[in-house]
This record gives structure tokens, C-alpha cells and sequence, in this order.
């Protein structure tokens, strides 16, 4: 008699992005771990019901992460693939991450409209992005921008704005290069720090799963995102504060609105080792908190 196959469920949003890192997450894990099936249970969350909510103003504190939380603890899935972004510091108990999938590249991209040089009006919504886009384009006049990559670029194209910022990791992940009636231009680790955990793909699961995941996947990406959450957990952050910080190549860039940007060289072993003890010493060397 054959044994069946064991299912794996994982619980992922319905947006096309979200179902591109799903598939990711498969990919992963079935070279990893074979001889396992596996299926996506695509659900919708409070944040995609949501659309027309400003994320500054109502915060976005499990906007996207809690109905595929609720799935884990109710035993209707057994893993969860987010953007790491999109995890708040704290959450719920009996759920950890278990790991991340190889990191993409974390920057940020200016989509242009076509014709536009120098954008007077860009769409977003994040604060961390506009404090720092107002350095490079101080002239600019500021708006909301909701949906998914797909109506983000047609808003542009249609002229809504005559700029938006996107994560090149989704880009990537979508395979969009190019897009009719826009320009993308790349922005620098130095011009624009990043959100904690953009371009990282989480895999969270239930508390007695940790150890049959976590061996397996990315060790180095798990270091950096985990030195960038130390930061995020002592400070607090979300959608709606002005503060970034990434770990990349022993370099950590760290934004914050009471003392603009900053650079550290960090060693890779001591970003592993003591991720808290360096969010630490750094907070308080930039009197940004009572770490």
C-alpha cells in the first residue's frame, strides 16, 4: 500500500505579488524537502478589504498578516508566506518565523510617468518614503496611493501622479521590466533606506513546526532581517512612522526623522550573534529611544 503524500497548506494573500512569493515558497521547499505536496489557500485580509484606508493615518499594524495568522492557529494552514515588511514586532503567540527565502534586492524604484523629469507630485502613502524623497525632490507635493503593483504603475501611466515609489523586489518577482507610459529609475541604499524586511520573503508557522523549516532556509537572510526587526522591536515602527533600517553586505543604513541618515559597518558574525546588543548601542548613540 502507497503512503499518501503529505499536504503542506499555505496560507497566502490573494494579490498577484503575494501569490508570485507563494509559489517562491514551493519552489523552496519542494527542493529542500521532498517528497511533500503542497497547496496555497489564498485568503483576503483586513488590509486588502480595505483599499481605500490610508495606511499613515490608520496605521498598518497586521493590516496584512492577521487572517493568515488566524489560519495557522486554527490548524486550517500550516505555513504562512509574508513579506517580511508586512510583520509587526510582536505576534500572536504560539507562531514564530520560521525562516526567509533567499532575499531579493531590497531598494526602492521610482516609477516616472513618461515625459517627467523631475516629479512635482509622487503617490504614497509611506511616510519613511516621503521624508526621504523630499531630500532628493523638495519641491514635491505629496498624495495616497492604494492597490497592487499592476494599478500602481497604470495610475502613473494615466497620470494620477507623476511619480510613485515601488519595491524592485516585487518588480522582480513579478518579471516587469518595463511598463508602457513609465520610466523606472533605481534608488540607492544611500538615497532611500529601505523598509525593515522589504525584499525578504517570510515563512511563519506554529511554534512545535520551527525545527522541521528552519535548517532549511536562508541563513544570511534570516541574520539581516533579524537584526533590522531588533531595531523595529525597540523603537516600535509600522506603515506610519518615518523610520528604515537595512542590513546589507556588513553595511547597516538606518533612517530615522530625529537624526536623518546613518551608516555602520557591521560585521556579519556580530549582526548574527548579538542583533539586540547592536540595536542597542546604536539607538543610544543617536538618542533615538530609552534602549
Amino acid at each position: 500500500m502507497v503512503k499518501p503524500t503529505e499536504e503542506i497548506v499555505i496560507a497566502s494573500r490573494k494579490s498577484p505579488l503575494a501569490l508570485a512569493q507563494a509559489e517562491l515558497a514551493i519552489d523552496f521547499l519542494d527542493s529542500a524537502l521532498p517528497g511533500l505536496s503542497y497547496r496555497i489557500e489564498k485568503m483576503v485580509t483586513t488590509g486588502d478589504r480595505q483599499r481605500e484606508w490610508s495606511l499613515e493615518q490608520k496605521g498598518g499594524k497586521g493590516l496584512f498578516t492577521k487572517e493568515l495568522e488566524d489560519a495557522l492557529l486554527e490548524n486550517r494552514a500550516d505555513l504562512a508566506v509574508h513579506s517580511a515588511k508586512d510583520l509587526p514586532s510582536e505576534m500572536p503567540g504560539g507562531l514564530a518565523i520560521a525562516g526567509f527565502l533567499p532575499r531579493e534586492a531590497p531598494e526602492d524604484v521610482l516609477v516616472l510617468k513618461d515625459g517627467i523629469v523631475t516629479p512635482d507630485r509622487i503617490a504614497t502613502g509611506s511616510p519613511r518614503r516621503k521624508i526621504q524623497l523630499r531630500y532628493l525632490y523638495p519641491q514635491a507635493e505629496f498624495m495616497e496611493i492604494r492597490g497592487n503593483v499592476d494599478t500602481r504603475l497604470t495610475k502613473i501611466a494615466d497620470g494620477y501622479a507623476d511619480a510613485t515609489v515601488l519595491a524592485a523586489a516585487g518588480l522582480n518577482r513579478l518579471g516587469i521590466e518595463r511598463w508602457e507610459g513609465v520610466s523606472l529609475k533605481p534608488l540607492s541604499l544611500g538615497e532611500c533606506v529601505p523598509a525593515v524586511g522589504q525584499a525578504a520573503v517570510a515563512i511563519q508557522c506554529r511554534d512545535e513546526d520551527v525545527s522541521k523549516y528552519q535548517e532549511v532556509l536562508h541563513g544570511s537572510t534570516a541574520v539581516a532581517v533579524r537584526l533590522e526587526r531588533a531595531f523595529m522591536e525597540r523603537l516600535g515602527g509600522g506603515c506610519q512612522v518615518a523610520f528604515a533600517v537595512n542590513y546589507t553586505d556588513e553595511s547597516l543604513r538606518l533612517y530615522h526623522k530625529d537624526c536623518g541618515y546613518e551608516i555602520r559597518a557591521i560585521p556579519f558574525r556580530y549582526a548574527s550573534e548579538k542583533p539586540y546588543e547592536i540595536a542597542d548601542q546604536l539607538i543610544r548613540q543617536l538618542e533615538l529611544g530609552d534602549a
